[in-house]
């Protein structure tokens, strides 16, 4: 597996008994040679194929070809082995928006024998310096936009910083050869590693292969989105989140299409785009489909095909709504960055609405009892999954047995599966709310109070109570804030006891004007708590 001069992520994967099985890998697609750099596919090869003058990457104001993106990636290639003294192996941290410049780096970095750790552009100093530190991080290139916290950061390891867009890179890679002979990674060399939600005390990286990036472009995009090089891509959530990685990078490069790349996209701009540039395939999350909604009639989105919603569940009346108001099907999913993208999703032809869907070409899945025993059919439990990708944390054995058991992936969440096979979340693992007995997901009491027309959005918590053990706490932003009364929490609670069974009616209601959400748009529920 050691195929680095820096072997340090290699040495600290976890050891193979620790390791996920991984399972349908003896059917083609997912078969890669022993040697694989995974930029070969997603770029060379375009060019290998004669589709060099084809768009690959459009903003608002830049179109980049394959060519021109093939010929920055090598250029860059060169800076980083010639310029910054990058060997195999080494970790390079990327810090920017979503941008083309950006799209070059992860490229050349995996060119150059690198391993990528791309970050959220909102990430401070602290949190930044915390990732270079876990990672042993020397290497790194930085958009000058977001130079401030970069300069701030403080790190024995971090040995050189890059910047571009005020021409200090772009002036080394100015008289670099456009030609670069990829290093000759095997396919299971760590190409990237991700550190997931949360970055305070000591965060969890997890990597994956090369084989793990081509491989998963072969699983959902296949499965739900049917790709051709005529799509166009585009949506909200941060390349540095693999959510957005695959749905506005990988996917759209594999099948020879190109990505629209929005530095802040709101959901005006997502409209926008999709109006003026005739965007074919979007990928946001629930929050911003809510937002558009409310909006879409006064744009025209005649182009749009299909419509992805991850990062948290999608409430079934923010589908509805959006499906009343375009005749559009959004496909909802879950992935992890522990998995790298989506493995339970739908198509437009076995769509059950308010269902995730089901295991995806590549995975199978199955809910279990805390005994890791299957449960029967609509009974919810832990959600466990297995397939083409895996969690493999680096140097956190402790959380690796905590996610990996028997060979499955544990994601963490609670889901039921009907009798047709189709899984429903019910709740993040601690968002299910024991009260009085009764378990409550968070999620099914916002799905009810979604539906009520004076609710905007809602976040459900449970509180500590000595009585019921629990209480279903309800923070709500309402349409019209001069509404937010002692009146209206009793009308809504009144309301909901109609509606829904009275026993998961929130007690306790708190009327806020806006949820602490994440970068991808992901309701923050700890703050609440």
């Amino acid at each position: 597996m050691k195929h680095y001069d820096d072997n340090f992520a290699h040495d600290h994967l976890p050891s193979p008994d620790l390791q996920p099985d991984y399972v349908f890998l003896d059917a083609p697609q997912f078969n890669r040679p022993e040697m694989l750099n995974c930029v070969h596919r997603l770029l060379d090869y375009h060019i290998e194929k004669g589709h060099g003058d084809a768009v690959a990457i459009r903003t608002f104001d830049t179109v980049w070809t394959y060519r021109e993106l093939y010929e920055k990636a090598n250029q860059l290639a060169h800076v980083l082995v010639e310029d910054m003294g990058l060997k195999s192996g080494n970790r390079v941290l990327i810090r920017s928006a979503n941008n083309p410049m950006m799209v070059a780096c992860w490229f050349a970095i995996l060119k150059a024998g690198g391993i990528v750790v791309a970050t959220m552009p909102l990430l401070r100093a602290k949190e930044l310096t915390t990732i270079i530190d876990c990672a042993e991080i020397t290497l790194a290139l930085c958009d000058s936009e977001l130079a401030d916290e970069m300069q701030l950061v403080k790190s024995d390891y971090l040995k050189k910083t890059r910047y571009y867009g005020n021409a200090q890179l772009e002036t080394l890679m100015a008289g670099k050869p456009k030609t670069f002979t990829n290093y000759h990674t095997k396919s299971d060399s760590i190409a990237l590693i991700g550190f997931t939600s949360g970055t305070t005390g000591l965060p969890k990286m997890t990597a994956h292969f090369h084989k793990d990036i081509l491989n998963i472009c072969e699983a959902f995009p296949q499965y739900s989105l049917q790709p051709t090089p005529e799509d166009i891509f585009t949506g909200s959530p941060p390349l540095g989140f693999t959510f957005g990685l695959g749905g506005l990078v990988l996917f759209p490069l594999y099948f020879g299409a190109s990505t629209f790349l929005i530095e802040k996209p709101t959901p005006d701009m997502l409209l926008q785009a999709i109006q003026e540039y005739k965007i074919t395939i979007c990928f946001t999350a629930p929050t911003a489909w809510r937002v558009i909604t409310s909006k879409v009639k006064e744009f025209d989105i005649s182009s749009l095909r299909k419509c992805v919603s991850a990062g948290e569940t999608l409430p079934l009346k923010v589908w509805q709504d959006w499906y009343d108001a375009t005749g559009l099907k959004i496909i909802d999913g879950i992935g992890a960055t522990e998995m790298l993208h989506i493995f339970i999703s739908s198509n437009e032809t076995n769509m059950k609405p308010g269902a995730t869907g089901v295991a995806i070409t590549g995975y199978e899945a199955k809910i279990v009892d805390p005994e890791g025993k299957t449960v029967p059919a609509n009974e919810p439990g832990r959600l466990m999954v297995r397939g083409i990708t895996g969690c493999k944390y680096l140097n956190r054995e402790d959380k690796q047995r905590e996610y990996v058991s028997g060979g499955w992936n544990f994601t963490g969440d609670i889901f039921r599966q009907d009798e047709d096979g189709y899984f429903w979340f019910v709740a993040r693992g601690d968002d299910m709310i024991i009260s009085s007995g009764y378990n409550i997901g968070a999620i099914e009491v916002e799905s009810v109070l979604l539906t009520h027309e004076e609710i905007a959005e809602c976040a459900v918590v449970g509180l500590p109570d000595q009585e019921r053990g629990m209480l279903v706490c309800a923070h709500i932003v309402l349409k019209d804030k001069t509404k937010a009364t002692d009146n209206m929490k009793n009308h809504i609670q009144h309301w909901f006891k109609e509606v829904a069974a009275p026993y998961k009616y929130p007690r306790v209601i708190y009327f806020t004007d806006a949820l602490p959400k994440t970068e991808t748009g992901k309701i923050q529920r700890f703050k609440l708590k």
